[in-house]
C-alpha cells in the first residue's frame, strides 16, 4: 500500500473524529471490516488504528472493539496535575494538607536561619544524604516496621525519584518487570522512558494473583516485581501476611528483585510488616514525605540491600547529585522532633473523614477503597464509558481520572477519585456531582 493511501485513511478518520462527525463513544469497524471497506490489508488496518490510538483519538478495548475517545479530555485522562480554574473541584490529583502546615514551614525556616552551619547547606552533599540525615530516616522507617541501618538508607527527591533511581541503577532496557494490571502511573511512565517491559498480573479485591506471577516466572525471564502491598494506589488494598510471605517465596525461588512502593503506607493503621522486613536481601523499599507532609517537600527514602547501595548512589549522582540540603535539613529536623509523626496521625484522621463522606454519598455504587486512603476506585457498568463520564464531570467543573493512566494492558471502565485536595464541603458537593453524572450515564 502506498504511504499516501495509508496516511489518507488515518487523516480522514482523524478529521472525522476531531470534527465530531464520529462522536466520542462511537464503536468503529473491526480491523477486518475497515480493511474490506478501504481496500487495505488487515495488518495495515491494524496499523491505522494503532496510529489513531497513538494520537489519542481512539482506544482499543479487549473483547469490545475500538472506540472514539472523548477529545475534550487530556490524553492521559487525568492524574497529572494540570492548571485548573479556582472553581474546579480537583478529584484528580492528591496533595493532602492539614491546618497549620504553612506555619510549621515558616517556623522551620526561621530556626534554620538562626542556627547551625548555613554555609554547609550551600555545598554539594553526599549523594545518599548526610550521615545524620540517613540515621533520622532509618529511625523513621523503623517506626513503620522496617529495621535498616543508616548506611542502607539513601535520601532522594521524593518517592518518584526513588523509583527512577532504582530503575536506572538496577534494571536494563528490555528487562521484564511484573506489575499489577492496574498500578501507579508514575511507574508506567518510568518503564516507558527506560524501555522496560511491564508484564501485567491480574488483581483481585485483596491483592495480586500470585499464581499467575509464579507461572509467568516459570516461562519468562522476569527481572523484578513492582509491588504496593500497603495502601495500593489506586485499589487501596493492604495485603495479608500470608500474601506477603508467598510473594517473598516466589521472589526468592525465581531470583526476583522486589521494588516495594510505600508512598501511602503511612495511612494504614498497624499493617503487616513490609516486604523489605521479610526479604531485606532482595527488596528495595521506597517511600517519602510528599503525601505525609507536603507535596512540595521533595524528600524520599530508599532502603536497600548493602550490595545495591553503591549503584543506587551512582544513579543519584547521575540524576541529581544530591537532594537539596535545605530540604533535607528541614525534613531531618521534622523527623527528629516528631513533626512528621504528628502530621501522619493528623492525615490518617483526615483521610478517614473523607472516606466516610465518600461512603455516604456513593452508597450503593461498587466503590473499591481502604477506610483510611486518600483515593478510591469506582468501576462503572460495562456499557458506560469512563471517558464520557469524565468529560461530563469536567463540564460540571469536577476533575477526575479515568482508569487509562493506571492500566497496564486492558483498560477497564472505571474512575479513580482523589479525595485529598479539596475542602470537605467542596469534596461532598463534588462527590454528589459524580454520583449524579454516573447515575445519568448508567440510566441512558
Amino acid at each position: 500500500m502506498a504511504p499516501s493511501r495509508y496516511k489518507g485513511v488515518v487523516d480522514a478518520m482523524a478529521a472525522d473524529i476531531r470534527s465530531g462527525r464520529l462522536p466520542s463513544g462511537t464503536r468503529l469497524p473491526t480491523h477486518r471490516q475497515l480493511a474490506a471497506s478501504e481496500g487495505l490489508a488487515v495488518v495495515t488496518a491494524s496499523r491505522v488504528y494503532a496510529e489513531l490510538e497513538a494520537m489519542g483519538l481512539v482506544s482499543g478495548e479487549r473483547g469490545r472493539g475500538t472506540f472514539v475517545r472523548d477529545t475534550t479530555l487530556s490524553p492521559g485522562h487525568g492524574v497529572d496535575q494540570q492548571s485548573l480554574g479556582a472553581d474546579v473541584a480537583d478529584l484528580n490529583f492528591n496533595y493532602p494538607s492539614v491546618p497549620g502546615q504553612t506555619e510549621l514551614l515558616r517556623r522551620a525556616l526561621r530556626d534554620l536561619a538562626s542556627g547551625g552551619d548555613l554555609a554547609a547547606l550551600l555545598r554539594y552533599q553526599p549523594h545518599g544524604g548526610r550521615p545524620h540525615e540517613r540515621a533520622s530516616a532509618a529511625i523513621h522507617l523503623e517506626r513503620h516496621g522496617l529495621s535498616a541501618s543508616a548506611d542502607r538508607v539513601l535520601l532522594v527527591n521524593g518517592s518518584q525519584h526513588g523509583l527512577a533511581v532504582t530503575a536506572m541503577a538496577l534494571l536494563q532496557p528490555g528487562d521484564v518487570v511484573a506489575v499489577d494490571a492496574v498500578t501507579y502511573p508514575g511507574f508506567k511512565i518510568l518503564a516507558e522512558t527506560l524501555r522496560i517491559e511491564l508484564a501485567a498480573l491480574p488483581v483481585g479485591s485483596d491483592g495480586t494473583d500470585l499464581d499467575v506471577l509464579d507461572r509467568l516466572c516459570a516461562t519468562r525471564r522476569v527481572r523484578a516485581v513492582y509491588a504496593m502491598p500497603t495502601l495500593h494506589n489506586p485499589l487501596g488494598w493492604v495485603t495479608t501476611d500470608a500474601h506477603r510471605d508467598r510473594l517473598v517465596e516466589i521472589a526468592r525461588r525465581h531470583g526476583l528483585l522486589i521494588v516495594e512502593d510505600a508512598a501511602y503506607a503511612y495511612l494504614a493503621d498497624r499493617p503487616p510488616a513490609p516486604l523489605a522486613a521479610r526479604a531485606p536481601e532482595l527488596t528495595v523499599h521506597i517511600t517519602g514525605l510528599s503525601k505525609s507532609v507536603a507535596t512540595g517537600l521533595r524528600v524520599g527514602f530508599i532502603s536497600a540491600p548493602t550490595d545495591l547501595v553503591p549503584p543506587l548512589e551512582r544513579a543519584i549522582r547521575a540524576s541529581t547529585w544530591n537532594t537539596p540540603a535545605v530540604m533535607t535539613a528541614i525534613a531531618s529536623r521534622w523527623l527528629d522532633d516528631g513533626t512528621v509523626a504528628r502530621l501522619e496521625t493528623a492525615k490518617r484522621h483526615d483521610a478517614r473523614a473523607r472516606q466516610s463522606i465518600a461512603r455516604e454519598v456513593l452508597a450503593g455504587l461498587p466503590v473499591v477503597s481502604h477506610p483510611a486512603s486518600y483515593f478510591l476506585w469506582l468501576p462503572l457498568p460495562e456499557e458506560v464509558r469512563a471517558d464520557r463520564v469524565a468529560a461530563a464531570l469536567a463540564a460540571q467543573r469536577v476533575s477526575v481520572a479515568t482508569a487509562e493512566p493506571f492500566a497496564v494492558a486492558h483498560v477497564p471502565q472505571a474512575l479513580r477519585l482523589a479525595l485529598g485536595s479539596t475542602e470537605l464541603d467542596v469534596l461532598s458537593n463534588a462527590l454528589r456531582t459524580v454520583r449524579r453524572v454516573v447515575d445519568d450515564h448508567t440510566n441512558l
